[in-house]
């Protein structure tokens, strides 16, 4: 590390999602641990209250006033944690309201340090930081928490809906290859009805059409990987496109309960809704690769018939499964688990027969896994081969990929030529 490495200041802009937040912390760590650059994360209060939580004395946080008042939001409304779905596009709207304060956080780092920050790093959903870094006289590097792969194909789906330029169920999109088809069904229904005058598509195009303006564009993922998707982003962008990821703290690369929940508690700053230990326990109490993974993500639910019939056939498979259940729709997504959710008596049958584990609270203690795909087998990538004990090919000695198959690199990136079809769904 140079001498003069010290002296530059990073300031870090992430959009207001856990799933943002936390890779945005942990690329703050990187860059602050590999070259000594000060780094500001700025965001909401309450965003800033929570990362404050998670993290050291190494990275600097910054509070930008933030309001909601005329959005449909509660007051303390910051995230879109525990929002439903239809109310995200409220608080990705109101994210516009931060370029005022932030453009006052850099004039103040201009006068104190006098010069401006060597560079903005905003989230790809925060496009419009690429003007407010022009006028600060820096650079705007965009970040995207997700792969290549999906990063395109919900970039190119915004920007052009060519769903709706066909009357076909199958479709091209622009920046993939002629081979790879999507079909109108692996699109979200907020994808499927927009038509470029509905609320998503006014704030995503014009803040994905200024992020491809940006000085350069950080992926989280790998170039070995992906590198058909990575290919496909470079032309698609046409500015550079650097590969950052995984992005994953190196403790969890240590192989231990107490490893894994030390990192649990400072990647996602709150408590677990079930202890290391006991899930390891039952993991090592299933045969290698029997184990199927059951979440629906952060923002995602089922509706309590779709439950209870995703319960009758997981026991009736006879797979031992881990499921983590949040309230089913139309209930409060911040309420505590009922029973009545389930079939009678499912969870003492499939406890009593060690088939099932329920985790009834989002966040999991094994690996942190997500339900946004790439994301989850770039991470169990990461700690397989940081241990350097599990080969390529397979996610985790205890927990199989989705049906129990091993993960195919093709499907997360298009690998080395191969069918596009398996993780278009990515485009969700």
């Amino acid at each position: 590390m140079e001498g003069s490495s010290s002296n530059e200041h990073i300031v870090m802009l992430p959009m207001m999602a856990h799933g943002h937040l936390i890779p945005f912390l942990s690329l703050a760590r990187e860059i602050h641990q590999r070259k000594g650059f000060t780094v500001t994360i700025a965001s909401t209060p309450l965003n800033i209250q929570y990362l404050r939580s998670t993290a050291g004395t190494e990275i600097k946080f910054a509070e930008l006033s933030f309001s909601n008042a005329d959005r449909g939001l509660l007051p303390d409304t910051e995230n879109t944690e525990n929002l439903p779905l239809d109310q995200i596009v409220n608080i990705f709207s109101a994210s516009e309201r931060l370029e005022a304060p932030l453009r006052q956080l850099l004039s103040e780092i201009v006068e104190k340090e006098g010069k401006p920050p060597l560079c903005i790093i905003s989230d790809v959903f925060l496009g419009w930081a690429v003007g407010v870094a022009e006028s600060m006289g820096t650079v705007n590097v965009t970040f995207t928490t997700c792969g290549a792969y999906g990063t395109l194909a919900y970039m190119s789906l915004w920007l052009n809906l060519p769903h709706r330029q066909t009357e076909s169920q199958e479709f091209t999109l622009r920046g993939f290859p002629e081979r790879c088809r999507f079909h109108i069904s692996h699109l979200h229904r907020f994808v499927r009805m927009a038509d470029g005058t509905d609320s998503w598509s006014r704030f995503l195009q014009p803040q994905i059409s200024n992020s491809l303006q940006s000085f350069g564009f950080l992926c989280n993922t790998v170039e070995e990987i992906e590198p058909l998707g990575l290919e496909c982003l470079r032309k698609f962008m046409k500015i550079p496109v650097w590969p950052i990821g995984p992005l994953l703290p190196s403790a969890l690369l240590k192989k231990s309960p107490s490893s894994a929940g030390q990192f649990y508690k400072h990647r996602a700053g709150k408590k677990p809704g079930m202890s290391v230990e006991k899930c390891l326990e039952w993991l090592d109490s299933q045969k290698p690769n029997s184990v199927l993974y059951v979440s629906f993500g952060s923002q995602n639910s089922i509706t309590e018939s779709h439950m209870k019939e995703l319960a009758s056939g997981l026991e009736g498979s006879g797979v031992p499964f881990i499921w983590v259940i949040r309230p089913p729709l139309g209930f409060d997504l911040r309420g505590e688990f009922r029973s009545e959710w389930l079939p009678e008596g499912f969870e003492e049958r499939t406890s009593e027969k060690n088939q099932g584990l329920l985790v009834k609270k989002l966040g999991t203690s094994i690996g942190d896994f997500v339900a946004q795909v790439h994301r989850s087998i770039c991470e169990s990538l990461r700690v397989e081969f940081g241990g350097g004990k599990l080969k390529p090919g397979s996610t985790d000695n205890r927990v199989a990929n989705g049906g129990g198959a091993d993960v195919q690199f093709e499907d997360v990136g298009g690998g080395n030529g191969g069918e596009c079809g398996a993780d278009e769904r990515a485009a969700e």
